[in-house]
């Protein structure tokens, strides 16, 4: 019997035993997915404090339920640990780790790369990896197999190589890790069967694809679709502005369109862990292979450019009432990258802060779900800042007040009603303010 057909029997009775590496926003819930549907799931990490708290019943990530923690470690399906020796009990491993960019741009494997090289020193006959990082096409083929061949066993014979690219959306409440439909691609074609298989006894809807590259290929697309289209709206803001027309008005008649329209809405940039780097993982490996993609660049330079377009807005805005950004207290509404969640991750809200602090503004901010920014890649140099509380004298102290993030649970018409000067980014104040200015 080959370890194919030993693994597919243990897949259906979900007696596997199923690892997933890095326990954050894509790892933790799908790692709590296969511990509910009666799989031993063990997550890895490597931050002790994470496990920690796991192992205690606890949850660092606000959108997913403390309960929903404590029933799966109560119920001993559910394990974290950062002891990575465990992994040879895995039948299956899920690779779920960030792939950033460096500093010029280029594609940053080297989370993926030292993952792959800690499974390989427990590789064994008989498991299934699969990479769900997102990354261009190729990565699985070009990165993984290479290092998990170097332990002597055959990819396709020994073990098995699969992408499945994460579709993560935290605060979604419509769509979760068990009804957003999983793409799966193998790099042979017993790898492929075996991730569909898997996957298909946690999650609705499984799509299979002809090849890992394919998977990789699909979700780029997914992220670079919304690139482009974030950008487009985010330059029809500003041409809009110009011309005296208001955007969101614009919008809102496009959308009733019922065919051929799909709406996106502008902001003070992009943000979070795929849009604003998976497109240029595209763009690296394009040049390898002789081709400019002209629209993911362009996507790139107006969508970095929107935090400064907020700021100058600002600054018209205080120059109008004989004020200088120097000097004056400025309070950010928002820290996080999207509405009611509390990932920071990439957040347009860092660039604008930095821009106000350079520029000598007086700066905080308020986010109910962000309550303190400690030193990190996004927020180098600056000291720690903490969320102050949104009252009526908070707001009254400031010169202006600037809507990064348009989170539910904020009280927009007490901002309204006690801020000299409001730069709404993202469209709350639909009607003319003579307090409130649009960017």
């Amino acid at each position: 019997m080959s370890h194919s057909e030993a693994l597919r029997p243990k897949f259906l009775r979900h007696d596997a035993t199923v690892g997933v590496i890095g326990l954050g926003y894509v790892g933790l819930p799908l790692a709590l997915a296969f511990a509910e549907k009666g799989f031993t799931a063990i997550g890895f990490d490597v931050d002790p404090s994470k496990v920690a708290a796991l192992a205690a019943g606890r949850c660092y990530l606000q959108h997913i339920p403390e309960l929903r923690v404590a029933a799966a470690t109560g119920s001993k399906r559910f394990i974290a640990t950062a002891d990575f020796t465990r992994l040879r009990e895995c039948d299956a491993i899920m690779i779920c780790v960030p792939t950033p960019l460096t500093e010029t741009r280029d594609p940053d494997l080297s989370y993926v790369a030292s993952t792959t090289e800690q499974i390989a020193r427990t590789l064994r006959p008989g498991q299934l990896i699969v990479l769900e990082s997102t990354t261009y096409p190729g990565t699985t083929d070009e990165v993984v197999v290479p290092i998990l061949a170097r332990t002597g066993l055959k990819s396709g014979r020994d073990f098995y190589v699969a992408f499945s690219p994460e579709r993560e959306d935290p605060g979604n409440t419509h769509y979760t890790t068990t009804t957003i439909p999983k793409v799966v691609g193998g790099c042979d074609p017993d790898a492929g069967d075996l991730a569909e298989l898997l996957y298909a006894q946690v999650i609705g809807k499984v799509v299979r694809v002809s090849s890992a590259a394919a998977a990789e290929a699909a979700k780029i697309t997914e992220n670079v679709f919304r690139a482009v289209n974030i950008a487009l709206v985010n330059e029809l803001k500003v041409v809009y502005e110009r011309m005296g027309i208001d955007v969101w008005e614009v919008l809102d008649a496009a959308a009733t369109k019922p065919f051929g329209f799909m709406r996106f809405n502008p902001g003070p940039g992009w943000g979070g862990h795929c849009i604003p780097l998976d497109p240029f993982y595209l763009s690296w490996k394009a040049r390898e292979h002789g081709v400019d993609t002209k629209f993911i660049e362009l996507a790139g330079e107006i969508n970095r450019g929107m935090p400064f377009y907020v700021v100058d807005r600002l600054q018209h805005a205080l120059n109008e009432r004989s004020k200088a950004v120097r000097g004056s207290a400025v309070l950010l509404l928002g820290m996080a990258y999207k509405k009611d969640v509390g990932d920071t991750r990439e957040s347009p809200a860092f660039p604008i802060a930095k821009r106000l602090l350079e520029l000598g503004a007086e700066l905080s901010y308020h986010d109910p779900f962000v309550s303190e920014i400690p030193e990190t890649r996004s927020w180098p140099g600056h000291p720690e800042m903490r969320s102050i509380q949104l009252s009526p004298e908070a707001l009254e102290r400031q010169d202006a007040v600037v809507i990064v993030t348009d989170h539910t649970s904020i009280d927009y018409a007490l901002v309204l009603k006690h801020a000299q000067l409001v730069i709404d980014s993202r469209g709350v104040y639909r009607e003319p303010r003579p307090n409130v200015v649009k960017a």
